[in-house]
């Protein structure tokens, strides 16, 4: 029997918001004597909000030898918002489209949110949780309804995604850029910001004063540096290779950031900018500067 387009995407969207969690190959990681959240991040190249936020661990939290922890897959937009000292959200979802979930043993906010077409930050932020918010079972969470949740996902494309859609480069036109006259290339796809060329090793400049908030390697996009204004954007410096800065200083514009690195399939030296308001994309020539 022929299935329709139509009726594929509802059955896929169907499957999204029953078994959510098994659509994502995440991995487990068994507790070694001696690792910390910071070594078990590093080791899988994600920030450690994204390694607690898996597992429902706070700060406060002490790993112990055995314990098996969640290792979610990278998603750059959850890294910035979870690494953000606030995760205010502009949510799609009224108090219409919104129901109470009682967490169950076993769940982590990780599950709940794809169970719910969501992301984990936005499921902090509907619930006014921090980043280091531990979850207990017969917790209470404000969740949007499955009903939301498929509308919401009703377009969802049942081609795989290009991870890098470009349009056509451009000359910067005036604009300060965190390299000197880059051509300006839009990404679009499972990422969205812009692809700045540049000369070989050439020192990254911070376009917007704030504070590091994550600084280190993320898997897909080398050396990542996390700037977060005092208005809450997180200026995304991505594809480095070598970062210069540390998490917690504070850069004014102009200071250095780090120098360029080499793009692995145009083999071009480039920086990858993203600007982020709570989690989701914006344009980054629209950004402040300063």
């Amino acid at each position: 029997m022929k299935v329709s387009k139509s009726n594929l995407r509802n059955i896929l969207c169907g499957l999204l918001l029953v078994t959510g969690a098994a659509l994502f190959a995440d991995t487990t990681h068994l507790v070694q004597k001696g690792e910390t959240l910071y070594s078990i991040s590093r080791k899988y190249q994600i920030t450690v909000s994204e390694l607690r936020a898996a597992n429902g661990l706070s700060e406060s939290d002490v790993l112990k030898f055995g314990q098996k922890l969640n290792v979610p897959t990278p998603d750059i937009e959850n890294a910035a918002a979870l690494n953000s000292s606030s995760l205010s959200t502009g949510s799609v979802y009224s108090n219409d489209n919104l129901e109470t979930y009682v967490a169950q043993k076993g769940d982590t906010y990780y599950r709940i949110a794809r169970e719910r077409g969501i992301k984990v930050a936005e499921l902090f932020a509907l619930n006014n949780l921090g980043s280091d918010a531990s979850l207990k079972a017969g917790q209470k969470l404000r969740v949007p309804s499955k009903d939301a949740a498929l509308a919401q996902t009703s377009d969802l494309d049942l081609k795989e995604a290009d991870p890098r859609k470009y349009s056509s480069a451009k000359k910067s036109s005036g604009l300060a850029w965190p390299v000197k006259n880059p051509r300006v290339t839009y990404v679009n796809g499972k990422v969205s910001g812009v692809q700045l060329s540049a000369a070989k090793k050439e020192k990254i400049m911070n376009i917007m004063a704030g504070t590091v908030m994550y600084c280190g390697s993320y898997r897909g996009f080398g050396e990542v540096v996390f700037v977060q204004s005092k208005t809450g954007l997180i200026y995304a410096y991505t594809g480095m290779s070598a970062v210069s800065v540390k998490k917690g200083d504070y850069l004014v514009y102009g200071d250095t950031i780090g120098t360029a690195g080499v793009d692995s399939i145009s083999k071009e030296s480039r920086l990858t900018l993203m600007v982020f308001r709570n989690g989701s994309p914006i344009d980054p020539a629209t950004a402040p500067r300063g």
